[in-house]
């Protein structure tokens, strides 16, 4: 199977494989009963069934336009004063990893989205592996700040960055809502502005997902899958719990922290998402502040959540950068819509880490 790729990359995702072993109404109206039945109206509007002639690359939504922006991905904080966040019911893909003190901080990829106005935030600082999962998708990046590492790579390497502090200051603003450091924001316009503004390419191949109308979990894959409409996350700290619930009608997963709904601050919309990734790897402390080194290289074993179930995956990172997912040595499909993807130690294990509770 090939992966998804706009340029031409069959030959070169043909090897990622080797590395493989393992959602009123007002009054009704009084009728006359002397009158005729009038005849019923209703405001469900009829399913075009014309596909559109494009989707995004990161979601496989049907668009009528073309999605080619590079992508933008900015380091939000998920501390508990930080919550809730603005802007993350737009972004493509979202990430969760650990941090310092065992908080998690979230990498949302923006690419299809048109909300340029909408805020986004607060926005954090950055490290090596954020870094490393920003390159996933040949992503500028959008933060305040770094570990001393994150600065090295960033400026010895040529990457492609918007950082309040050093480089793109008037493309934030501070809210008087809150407290710093949980009160910076920018949007997208502003990012795009300060991109161009420093010269960044803008017109770059992006990487896709293969996404079927069927997911992955489907078939014999299906039957075999475990039942999870309920599923627990947790990180680090036992105090710290991700949850998502299983909506059949609209097939979302929807998010909870602590069993509180997280919400977007924007909308109040809750954050959802159809496709879930939970992936282990090797995480290491670097120094007394709680810096860590987390391995995004050497791929190890994930679950994947579609459906209302659950299935065993594999995760490598492929030749063409992006880190990707496998079951019996062929890519995984997505469902149509938004994924989250979750990093969690490898020790313990992963499935201490996930925790499936039916409804």
């Amino acid at each position: 199977m090939k992966f998804g790729l706009r340029t031409s990359g069959a030959a070169m995702l043909a090897s990622v494989f080797l590395l493989l072993a393992a959602c009123g109404g007002g009054k009704a109206a009084i009728a006359d009963p002397t009158e005729s039945p009038a005849p019923i109206v209703t405001d469900t509007p009829t399913p075009d069934p014309t596909p559109k002639p494009f989707s995004a690359p990161l979601t496989g939504v049907e668009r009528d336009d073309e999605a080619m922006d590079r992508p933008i991905a900015v380091m939000i904080n998920n501390f508990s004063a930080a919550r809730p966040q603005s802007g993350l019911t737009n972004a493509d893909v979202v990430w969760e990893v650990l941090a310092e003190g065992g908080i998690t901080r979230l990498v949302a990829v923006y690419q299809s989205t048109d909300a340029m106005e909408d805020t986004i935030g607060p926005i954090r600082s950055n490290r090596a592996y954020l870094i490393d999962i920003a390159d996933t998708y040949g992503a500028i990046m959008v933060h305040a700040g770094g570990s001393p590492e994150a600065y090295g790579i960033l400026q010895k390497q040529g990457k492609p960055y918007l950082d309040e502090i050093t480089n793109a200051g008037p493309y934030y603003w501070r809210s008087k809502e809150r407290k710093a450091p949980h009160n910076l924001y920018s949007n997208l316009e502003k990012m795009h502005q300060g991109a161009e503004k420093k010269g960044y390419k803008n017109d770059m191949p992006v990487a896709t997902y293969p996404f079927t109308a069927e997911g992955t979990i489907t078939g014999a894959v299906e039957a075999g899958a475990e039942p999870a409409t309920q599923i627990d996350i947790t990180f680090l700290m036992q105090s710290y719990k991700v949850g998502y619930i299983y909506d059949e009608t609209s097939r979302l997963y929807k998010r909870s922290i602590n069993d509180e709904p997280h919400i977007d601050l924007n909308n109040s919309e809750q954050l959802s998402a159809t496709n879930l990734v939970v992936l282990e790897t090797g995480h290491k402390t670097l120094d007394n502040v709680g810096r860590l080194a987390v391995d995004l290289e050497s791929g190890g074993a994930a679950y994947l959540f579609q459906k209302g179930k659950r299935i065993d995956i594999d995760w490598v990172r492929s030749p063409d950068g992006m880190i990707r997912f496998s079951k019996d040595g062929s890519e995984v499909s997505f469902l149509p819509g938004k994924t989250y993807i979750h990093i969690v130690p490898n020790k313990p294990a992963l499935a201490d880490h996930v925790v499936l509770n039916q409804q």
